[in-house]
């Protein structure tokens, strides 16, 4: 007879028909890290992956709005298990936005209270067969990030940040926090990388620019990618539309296509 000892714990169970897992990151707040993971998700299953994207920026959800399911709340089966919201036919979405009365009510807890939503999340979602599961994070490195580092040690770290000074000091603590759990880091990515003006096509830094890429050459870190400062990106994000799935032949949807080809590429090496 096996003893109990023996059984998989079940989160092990509930997550081993899921390939990849990639902890979306950034040191601190405004830099982008949900409109990020948003977009690498649909174009990670515009190449045809399965994708689950778990928001667990507890306090401030925005993914759901990002992808105008706001409205939507999570149903539960047989066993009760929550179902996730389905995006599309290759996107599954769980975020706290599904268990709010309102979109307006806060969630005021302490991290043991977090920490077990975030244990359900993993637990207790059905998320059956993916290729990737995208979890995009709050910002810094407190409670929700160490937990998801703990509880999924064969996660992946992938950082954003824009490339002014102030950001970059944060990035660094990512880096660490990200070295310190033994989170492999998939590499760093520059967003709101300069400015093209719409009518004369002229280049602005406003938040300078290669600040990202400096620092991922100093950590001998591979850089993703720069993503522009692009109105369209804000647009579609208010209107619930991926930038990706409704402009895929600008320059910054190629941006990310090329980003998700070293991703792919990483995961697949380690």
């Amino acid at each position: 007879m096996a003893d109990e000892n023996d059984t998989p714990p079940t989160m092990e169970v509930n997550l081993e028909h899921i390939k990849h897992k990639i902890a979306v990151m950034s040191g601190k707040g405004g830099v982008g890290k949900s409109t990020v993971a948003a977009n690498l998700a649909f174009t990670l299953a515009w190449k045809g992956y399965s994708v689950g994207l778990l928001d667990v920026d507890i306090h401030g959800p925005t993914i759901p709005k990002m992808l105008g399911v706001e409205k939507e709340n999570l149903t539960f089966d047989s066993d009760n298990k929550m179902i996730p919201v389905k995006i599309s036919e290759k996107i599954k979405l769980v975020s706290m936005a599904f268990l709010l009365e309102d979109e307006d009510s806060p969630v005021i807890w302490r991290g043991p209270i977090k920490m077990g939503v975030i244990r359900q999340f993993l637990e207790d979602v059905r998320w059956e067969e993916l290729d990737y599961l995208i979890i995009d994070l709050p910002p810094g490195t407190g409670d929700e990030p160490l937990n998801i580092a703990q509880m999924l040690p064969d996660s992946y770290a992938l950082i954003v940040s824009t490339p002014q000074d102030v950001a970059l000091l944060s990035v660094r603590k990512s880096i660490n926090f990200a070295k310190m759990l033994n989170m492999p880091i998939i590499g760093i990515i520059e967003n709101m990388s300069g400015f093209a003006c719409p009518h004369c096509g002229k280049r602005s830094d406003i938040f300078k620019t290669g600040g990202c890429e400096q620092a991922a050459n100093e950590f001998k870190l591979p850089f993703l990618g720069k993503v522009p400062i692009d109105s369209k990106i804000v647009e579609t994000g208010d209107d619930g539309m991926p930038f990706v799935l409704k402009y895929k032949e600008l320059p910054s949807s190629k941006i990310f296509e090329e980003i998700v080809d070293k991703v792919e590429n990483f995961v697949e090496k380690n």
